[in-house]
């Protein structure tokens, strides 16, 4: 299920309104690690119909690189989800990876996209199973049931958090989402942005951040990747081309980071392959499997953004030969 996409990097996740060709145009050549091409919330109601053939256009005739690429659906409350799929994913071809779902509920939600999507792959000549699936959680219904929403398929490949209609739907007194609330005593969204992070890990799928409103406040906007980057979610959501540079930094290792990570593999191989110890000292440090499995992450995110170990300087009045 959504082979080539599943375990590509989604740093940055370019939202790209599906009305407009200009930002359709735009998108193709910027440093995005995914793209979606959205038919909701950015498309006003009377330009959701036209937006699906620009879409499809955009799917179809751009060069779109490696990139994620994925098209946002109208959520099932609405009158367009169907044909969306229909229109769209039937006529888009195979470069289109994934569908992105809003304001999942419940598994149920997920289940008849599911269905919806095989029928449409059938009729379309596409191998079944070739499109994945992207659920955003933005109800309290949703944050509830987000445990069974993240297995509901096989297709579903990343878990979206959509700060902004969840504080809606939890009534929050606030009239920008995704930002801080300077009276509250602490990061409000914290207890979501974990519970939607552990049932993300649980299910074995990538765990994705939502957009931050602000779109100038570059600095704003990396304080905020800073939060759910340190909890350990893949990414964030851009919703302009500026945001990308400040989002791909703030989820990617740094060198120091993915160095030390690499050096923590080599010393632990030698140890355990060598003479079968468990546990060896690292520096000051002991490390042992579970250092592993944390460096592990590391070396697989810094790889993900281009990191490569680099040569090691040689000390002062030594030469390669000895």
């Amino acid at each position: 299920m959504g082979a080539r996409s599943r375990f590509l990097p989604r740093r940055s996740c370019l939202a790209v309104p599906g009305s407009s060709d200009r930002f359709l145009t735009r998108a193709p050549g910027t440093d995005a690690d995914m793209c979606f091409l959205d038919l909701e919330d950015a498309v006003a109601p009377s330009e959701k119909e036209p937006a699906r053939a620009k879409v499809v256009t955009a799917v179809r005739e751009l060069d779109w690189g490696d990139k994620v690429l994925c098209v946002r659906v109208n959520a099932w409350d609405t009158r367009w989800t169907y044909r969306d799929v229909i229109d769209v994913v039937g006529a888009a071809g195979p470069r289109l990876d994934e569908v992105m779902l809003p304001k999942v509920s419940t598994p149920a939600e997920v289940v008849a996209l599911d269905l919806l999507l095989t029928q449409v792959e059938a009729d379309a000549g596409l191998s079944r199973g070739h499109i994945g699936l992207e659920v955003q959680i933005e109800t309290t219904l949703g944050l509830i049931n987000v445990e069974a929403i993240c297995t509901a398929s096989p297709r579903i490949e990343a878990v979206v958090f959509g700060p902004a209609d969840f504080a809606a739907s939890m009534e929050m007194p606030v009239l920008t989402g995704g930002v801080e609330i300077p009276n509250y005593p602490g990061d409000h969204f914290h207890y979501v942005l974990a519970k939607i992070l552990m049932a993300g890990r649980a299910a074995g799928i990538q765990v994705v951040d939502g957009p931050y409103l602000k779109v100038r406040d570059l600095e704003g906007l990396a304080a905020y990747c800073t939060r759910s980057a340190t909890l350990g979610y893949d990414g964030k959501w851009a919703l302009h081309p500026d945001q990308v540079a400040v989002v791909n930094e703030a989820f990617s290792p740094t060198q120091e980071q993915f160095e030390r990570a690499v050096a923590i593999l080599d010393a632990y191989r030698a140890a355990t392959e060598g003479d079968g110890r468990g546990a060896v000292m690292f520096g000051e440090e002991m490390i042992d499997e579970a250092s592993r499995k944390m460096a592990e992450k590391f070396v697989t995110r810094g790889t993900r953004a281009g990191r490569v170990r680099l040569p090691r300087a040689e000390p002062d009045g030594a030469s390669p030969g000895g």
